[in-house]
């Protein structure tokens, strides 16, 4: 066995490792349903799967290739696949881009990749994939510095869309300047592009345009997460914008200052180094700490403003915060030279190894319980069956028209609304508020079909047929909010009923 074959296989047993630390929990049978992480038993395509319907082309196509692998696999199963895939793919590569002669450093470098701030905060966003492409920039820097199989590189950052493509984008446009100049530059965006054409595609084909709120600047932009403020939480591999994405105990003193001394340690260490590819990657990290720290200014935030305003597809660059990916790999790289040092001295070399852990311990099980799996309720799959069954026309309304929910049967955590996956059956379309609230602001709708909806349910008394409804299914809500809308819906039929879900169908002839 090669020296390369046994690193990659020693790594990849590490990040399996880690990945099952990580999830805890979240690894039973039944999903892990958390913020944007939605997946849906036995899920079938839509124009929703391949972003012709409802806001921005973001799942597409994530959502597609989950939906195909759960026609050969549970889909309980494809998640936990995908998730631990994340970490095994993360750290091999990782652990193979060091060039170290011994597989200490490697695995020091593959274990901080998968185990730091940004990892921990993207999983418990739920933002899985862009966590996959992230899991595949060690490997794109690979393809790109080499000449070879970039297209192979960029495979898992193709499947995981929108924002992983363009972080990829950043990192490899840089390395490839600096590797051959213009000519590597225009090889790898075309390949860049080329593998971007499912969501581009979707894109251009949407009649109405892509429009983004300008407000999502402001509710995304960076925050601080530790006690040195929104650039120093960025430089921390933190920053995230939601203060629940955050593990548990992270905002100490002392874990604030280990995790700040481990990435300086690391950025030095690298910049010391003799990787033949330090200056293009340091380059990257540098420009994608510089588009996360933008936003953390009024001036900066109202230039973003503007782009977002020229094309809604600028509005990846919101969620700034997602751009310091090749940063935390300079980080890592650099760690596992710094080990290099002091490989000679073994139980260093085995210290290190375990430090990304020591100065993150709360990522562990689950994020200490955050993550868990659960099964969706026997109503939710009642309801889809009869709408599955009914040959009429008209679309699914869910109520309240609110974007994320808290089920007491997934423990309260708030989770984009699943509804939209799970009731997408026989073509029928299902209609939910794709705004977002962060805080005291609100995202506005990138949907026009939900902006038509929020026109009519404005009404005392809306019309539901006349906008194309023919079921409605109200799966939360206050005392309040199931009053009203007991009111709206008096004349339906009760088809479903229970403390879980409630599906009514509506009387009148449906508008198409």
């Amino acid at each position: 066995m090669s020296q390369t074959t046994r690193a990659g296989l020693a790594a990849a047993l590490l990040g399996l490792a880690l990945g099952c630390l990580a999830l805890g929990p979240g690894l039973g049978w039944g999903f892990v349903l958390l913020h944007d992480m939605v997946f849906v038993p036995d899920p079938e395509f839509s124009a929703w799967t391949f972003g012709l319907a409802g806001g921005a082309a973001r799942v597409v196509p994530s959502d597609a290739v989950v939906t195909a692998l759960a026609q050969v696999l549970p889909a309980e199963l494809v998640q936990k696949l995908i998730l631990l895939g994340i970490f095994v793919l993360g750290c091999t590569g990782a652990a193979l881009l060091s060039p170290s002669a011994s597989l200490g450093p490697r695995l020091v470098a593959g274990a901080f990749y998968v185990w730091n701030p940004y990892v921990a905060e993207r999983l418990l966003i739920g933002q899985w994939a862009l966590l996959l492409g992230y899991a595949g920039l060690p490997w794109v820097v690979r393809a790109v510095w080499s000449g070879r199989r970039r297209a192979v590189a960029v495979l898992p950052a193709a499947v995981g869309g929108f924002a992983a493509m363009t972080v990829t984008a950043l990192t490899a446009l840089p390395l490839a300047l600096a590797r051959r100049g213009w000519r590597e530059v225009i090889v790898t965006a075309g390949v860049l592009v080329a593998f971007s054409l499912p969501w581009l595609a979707a894109t251009a084909l949407r009649p109405e345009g892509l429009a983004a709120d300008p407000v999502g600047i402001e509710a995304f932009a960076a925050r601080a997460d530790t006690p040195f403020g929104a650039v120093g939480s960025l430089l921390s591999l933190g920053g995230i914008w939601n203060a629940r994405a955050v593990p548990p105990g992270y905002e100490t003193w002392v874990g604030a200052v280990a995790r700040l001394l481990l990435v300086v340690a690391g950025v030095v260490a690298f910049l010391r180094s003799e990787l033949p590819f330090r200056r293009g990657l340091a380059g990257a990290a540098l420009v994608g700490l510089a588009v996360a720290s933008v936003g953390v200014s009024e001036p900066g935030r109202v230039a973003y403003e503007q782009v977002v305003g020229w094309w809604g597809g600028f509005a990846v660059f919101r969620d700034a915060q997602q751009f310091i990916a090749p940063l935390t790999l300079v980080a890592a790289l650099g760690l596992g030279a710094l080990t290099e040092r002091v490989a000679g001295r073994r139980a260093w070399v085995g210290a290190m190894a375990l430090v990304p852990v020591a100065v993150l311990p709360t990522l562990a099980w689950g994020a200490l319980g955050t993550l868990g799996a659960v099964a969706y309720p026997s109503s939710w799959s009642a309801a889809r069956a009869v709408i599955e069954r009914d040959p009429e026309p008209g679309d699914v309304l869910v109520l309240p028209f609110e974007s994320y929910r808290r089920f007491p049967w997934n423990g309260d955590r708030p989770v984009l609304d699943p509804a939209q996956r799970f009731f997408a059956v026989g073509g029928r379309r299902v209609v939910t508020n794709d705004a977002v609230r962060v805080g005291d602001l609100v995202v506005g709708s990138e949907d026009p079909r939900a902006r038509e909806l929020e026109h009519v349910l404005g009404g005392p008394s809306p019309d539901l047929p006349g906008a194309g409804i023919r079921y409605v299914i109200v799966n939360a809500g206050t005392v309040e909010e199931r009053a009203r809308f007991d009111v709206w819906l008096r004349r339906a039929h009760v088809l479903v009923h229970d403390r879980d879900l409630r599906l009514y169908r509506v009387e009148g002839p449906v508008s198409h």
